[in-house]
């Protein structure tokens, strides 16, 4: 996945936010600018790396080399075997 192709997949992309799994265990954060971080319980930033959406798929490279990917289906994200949510807006 070149910056290019990361950016022009993900600024303004309406799948930019914040997805959690049922128990709030897993959150990813997908930020505007093309990159993740993805936290696991008390691990803050378990895993950080960049990320690239085309249509409903989305694919993921670490920051240490390893990817994986997901496909947003209803508003869900399916990754790895999780469902993860669009979580709720602060206020």
């Amino acid at each position: 996945m070149t910056d290019e192709q990361q950016a022009a997949g993900t600024v303004g992309h309406p799948y930019v936010g914040m997805w959690v799994t049922g128990d709030g265990r897993i959150r990813h954060e997908l930020l505007a600018d093309g990159r993740y971080v993805e936290a696991r319980g008390d691990r803050e930033r378990a895993y950080t790396g960049r990320y690239a959406v085309s249509g409903d798929h989305i694919d993921y490279l670490d920051d240490t080399g390893f990817t994986a990917d997901g496909d947003f289906v209803d508003d869900v994200l399916h990754h790895a075997g999780m469902v993860l949510r669009r979580a709720a807006a602060r206020r």
